[in-house]
Order: C-alpha cells, then structure tokens, then sequence
C-alpha cells in the first residue's frame, strides 16, 4: 500500500507561484508514474501534469502548459508542481496520484491517491 501527503497549498494572487510536494512512503517510488489532478467546486477531476518513473517523460494538460511544472527527486520519494502564473481558474484541490494502467490522463488510470491540498488564487 501506497501513502500519498500533499503540501504546499494555499492562497496566493494572480499572477503568483506555489511550489505544491507530494510525499510518498509504502512502495517502491522510484518505479511509478506520477501525476497531478485537480478539482474545483462542482467539477469533475481534472488532469494536471504526470512524469514517468525517471523524470524523463513529462505531459502537461491544456489549460497548465507553460506555467506548471512537474518533477520528483527519487531519492527523497517526492513529486513537485511548480505553478506560475496563477490565474483564479487554477483554485481546486490539488492531488498527487501513482498511476496503474490506463491513459495518463485519466483519473480511473491511477490507483492510489493523496488526500489533496487546497490552492485558492485570488483576482
């Protein structure tokens, strides 16, 4: 079993940073794809960004290209997301998620999850 600890949310302005960490304990994580979603009031998940095994491979959804950044440091078995640029559109719950077998950009493709870090961006 996989345990997911995300931090790093808060409230920030548009236009501003926040780094979001994602820690993770329980399995082998320099083995697993690692994604980012989100979800806002009344929506459904939506996939941020995913970085394979080796941090090689990163994928990025439309509306965050450009201004997020996704990375992890296997040794210290986290994942980040680096967001610049906030708009207020970006204010969700954030979540780490290891995915399983299917499309990365799909929620039902990822079998564990943290329990999500709130980011509000203020207009």
């Amino acid at each position: 079993q996989v345990q997911l600890v995300e931090s790093g949310g808060g409230l920030v302005q548009a236009g501003g940073s926040l780094r979001l960490s994602c820690a993770a304990s329980g399995g082998t994580f320099s083995r697993y794809t690692m994604g980012w979603f989100r979800q806002a009031p009344g929506k459904e998940r939506e996939f941020v960004a995913v970085l394979n095994w080796s941090g090689g491979l990163a994928f990025y959804g439309d509306s965050v290209k450009g201004r997020f950044t996704i990375s992890r440091d296997n040794a210290k078995n986290t994942v980040s997301l680096q967001m610049n640029s906030l708009k207020p559109e970006d204010t969700a719950v954030y979540y780490c998620a290891v995915q399983g077998t299917g499309r990365y950009h799909y929620p039902a493709s990822y079998k564990y999850w943290g329990q999500g870090t709130q980011v509000t961006v203020s207009s």
